[in-house]
């Protein structure tokens, strides 16, 4: 049991942190409804060095077997016909799945198609989900071993497993379909992709987060690019026994926010600030109000007192739109202990420090940068952005008396993350904002198969916050700031 009342690792060899255990997805077996020739891209040759371009698909041969895909798209063009919809709607999940299995049953008998009890059950599940859920994509966001999905055109689906990146065999029958299912995304969380606007951020039901960008800007076919949402948010404790920081580092910085330290994450995308972020508000009272404000709502904080804000594009007449700057803005009327930004991104920063240095202590935020050096610069180039009358000296000075802490968060060349700094901004010392690092994580040496090793080490230094921890009765074992061991071998 960790100080701050965080339990005891467990086991290590339990999974890495970037995706919980599960079976191997069998990169080299046909997804449902995917046709079993475009499982595969066609091989290199020593003439052509570039990548191969994504199959395309072949006409039929007449009298060749119909595809699985075909078959399914034919079968739910025929049930759109003669099912009557609004009565659907009426239906419960279960009864509504029950009716598409009969009539799935039956289109099967009419067809003469020789299935078996399982095959049956497959072709029903498979219709359901491209009547009412995401077709090829259903398979995918249900296995729970994968972090991204990544689409390029109707005919190229990579998906990240444990950091590393897979082609699979799921396959949409043509660029049509793929926008179809792009096009139920969007309008469940009510908004919109075209011509005129086609780029667009949203969100599943799950809180998975989707980018999706479409022709003309998009050549190959829609672009779609799904951040899958953990169902089991990734505590402390958890990222601990993951390698991605010894208890030590987990112990301080679960109390630096307990002590209400304003503190950004920083990192890359795809490092684990969103998921760091989501670990770290354990450490937040129940008793406070939180308001947080993000493009796309994905953060699952584990208080009962939360108010979700989320930006809204501007409507086919640009018109409309509210972005970040004016939800931080309100957000300071609604009575907030703490507002959390999923990420800062323009000249909401700003109103961010501002929020930090007039009685918001302990907010949080995410940004994208290499190390924490280049956040603190990041952060005054976007204040540039608002246009404001401000010095650089004055800048700095809010962000130096703003900001507590910036812990650094990296995915490695090997697919794990990890943090690699927890740095301590300290005050101006001239034009220049001064910052220590408390933790740093250190590379050793790379094996041949790409594997970082590497050790945490405290860097000697005491932090000044520790005085903060102290005056709010939470206890910090000092020896942790010791330099001359490593806190973590891994």
């Amino acid at each position: 049991m960790s100080r701050f009342g965080l339990p005891g690792a467990r086991p290590a060899s339990e999974p890495t942190p970037s995706a919980p255990a599960s079976p191997a997805f069998p990169a080299a077996s046909p997804a449902p409804g995917a046709s079993p020739s475009a499982a595969a891209p066609a091989p290199q040759t020593l003439a052509s060095p570039q990548p191969p371009l994504p199959p395309k698909p072949q006409p039929q041969a007449k009298g060749a077997p119909p595809s699985q895909l075909d078959i399914r798209l034919r079968l739910h063009s025929r049930l759109i016909e003669e099912l009557d919809l609004a009565k659907l709607d009426k239906l419960d999940e279960k009864d509504m799945r029950r009716e598409v299995m009969s009539l799935t049953a039956d289109f099967a008998r009419s067809e003469r198609m020789a299935l078996n009890t399982a095959d049956l059950q497959d072709l029903g599940a498979s219709i359901y989900d491209e009547m009412v859920g995401l077709g090829p994509l259903e398979p995918l966001l249900k296995d729970e071993s994968i972090n991204d999905i990544l689409i390029n055109g109707p005919f190229q689906v990579y998906v990240e497993r444990r950091g590393e990146l897979e082609l699979t065999a799921v396959r949409f029958r043509d660029n049509d379909h793929l926008l179809r299912i792009v096009n139920r995304i969007v309008a469940g969380v009510g908004r919109r992709i075209d011509e005129s606007q086609p780029m667009v951020d949203a969100r599943l039901a799950d809180g998975s987060r989707v980018n999706a960008a479409i022709s003309p800007i998009a050549i190959d076919g829609a672009a779609v690019s799904i951040r899958k949402f953990s169902k089991k948010p990734l505590t402390l404790e958890r990222l601990v026994e993951f390698n991605a920081m010894p208890m030590a580092v987990a112990d301080f910085i679960h109390g630096a926010v307990k002590a209400r330290v304003s503190t950004v994450i920083s990192g890359g995308t795809g490092s684990g600030k969103t998921t760091l972020l989501n670990a770290l508000s354990a450490a937040i009272s129940h008793g406070e109000r939180l308001i947080t404000i993000e493009d796309a709502a994905e953060l699952q904080l584990q208080q009962p007192h939360v108010v979700r804000l989320e930006t809204r594009p501007p409507n086919i007449e640009g018109k409309g739109e509210i972005r970040q700057r004016e939800l931080v803005k309100n957000a300071l009327r609604m009575r907030p202990d703490r507002v959390i930004l999923g990420e800062v991104r323009a000249d909401e920063a700003f109103d961010m420090l501002q929020a930090m240095n007039t009685g918001h202590e302990g907010s949080m935020a995410t940004i994208h940068a290499n190390n924490p050096r280049e956040a603190i610069g990041r952060l005054e180039q976007m204040i540039a952005m608002g246009g404001l009358a401000i010095s650089p000296d004055a800048m700095r000075q809010q962000i130096a008396s703003a900001i507590g802490l910036i812990i650094q968060v990296m995915r490695l060349s090997d697919g794990k993350r990890k943090i690699t700094h927890v740095t301590e901004i300290t005050g101006m010392e001239g034009q220049v904002v001064q910052m220590q690092d408390i933790f740093t994580f250190n590379r050793t040496h790379t094996d041949p198969d790409g594997t970082v090793h590497g050790e945490f080490r405290a860097t000697g230094l005491r932090p000044r916050c520790i005085d903060e921890l102290n005056r709010r009765g939470i206890g910090y074992d000092m020896t942790n700031f010791d330099p001359s061991r490593a806190m973590g071998v891994c």
